[in-house]
């Protein structure tokens, strides 16, 4: 049975959501729909980047990433499909599925604009191609090919010999920090050393088991299921309490 996701920044309340799916279902009812989120900030780019980089690779290989969040200031003309690492990603061409793969080889396909001037190019372009590609059509069936996309940089940490520069790239419905610092860079770093981590207005010298050995009120400092170092305050919003936001630093002293 094909996947199509849907991540957006259409929220909740009105019947977008309802119609991208309705439009999908239309041309094929077995297609199996699964939502990701629509909740994504309107045009927040990072944060959608962020959701789907997260969860993509957990899909059967062949579903159909559909994410639909302009960029702030809506110049993404263009729309497309692209195929990498055995999924498909299809949106406007504004960055985000660069930020999300970073795969050397891909297809990709401009699609067609079976309406132009539209108000709501989820539901009269992306949901038809993407139900097409469910339905068994190819990639290149679906527009005209081209050689590349648009990409974005993702923040990376900064090293030296004595310091590991992190930033937050994401903020959680509880309010954790999730930073750019890998596990497996942070082991390697700060093998047979001792390590002071530097997050707002507090630091600690450790790094956490989880969630549930900590004290109401203290921070924590863990490495998530993604292996990111993420930042918290048991039973509370770390970042209201600390006063860090997406891109705020994270610094790590090594002894």
């Amino acid at each position: 049975m094909a996947i199509i996701t849907l991540l957006t920044d259409f929220g909740l309340k009105d019947h977008y959501v309802a119609a991208v799916k309705a439009r999908i279902l239309s041309t094929n009812p077995g297609i199996q729909i699964v939502d990701i989120s629509h909740l994504v900030p309107p045009g927040d780019l990072a944060y959608g980047s962020f959701l789907l980089r997260s969860v993509y690779k957990n899909f059967p290989p062949g579903t159909i990433h559909l994410v639909a969040i302009d960029d702030p200031n809506g110049t993404a003309s263009d729309f497309i499909a692209v195929k990498a690492e055995n999924y498909f990603f299809m949106g406007a061409d504004n960055g985000l599925i660069g930020l999300v793969t970073s795969a050397e080889n891909y297809l990709v396909s401009k699609l067609h604009i079976l309406k132009k001037n539209s108000s709501f190019p989820c539901f009269d372009i992306l949901a038809p191609a993407a139900a097409q590609l469910a339905s068994g059509k190819e990639i290149t069936d679906l527009g005209t090919p081209q050689n590349t996309f648009k990409k974005m940089l993702n923040r990376h940490m900064r090293i030296n010999q004595d310091q590991i520069i992190g930033h937050v790239i994401h903020v959680d419905h509880y309010g954790n920090l999730i930073t750019n610092i890998d596990k497996e860079s942070f082991e390697k770093l700060t093998h047979n050393r001792s390590f002071y981590i530097s997050f707002g207005r507090e630091s600690s010298g450790k790094i956490n088991e989880g969630y549930f050995g900590v004290e109401p009120g203290e921070c924590f400092v863990i490495f998530n299921h993604l292996d990111l170092m993420e930042i918290g305050i048991k039973q509370g919003k770390a970042t209201s309490l600390l006063g860090l936001k997406y891109d705020s630093s994270i610094i790590i002293s090594l002894q």
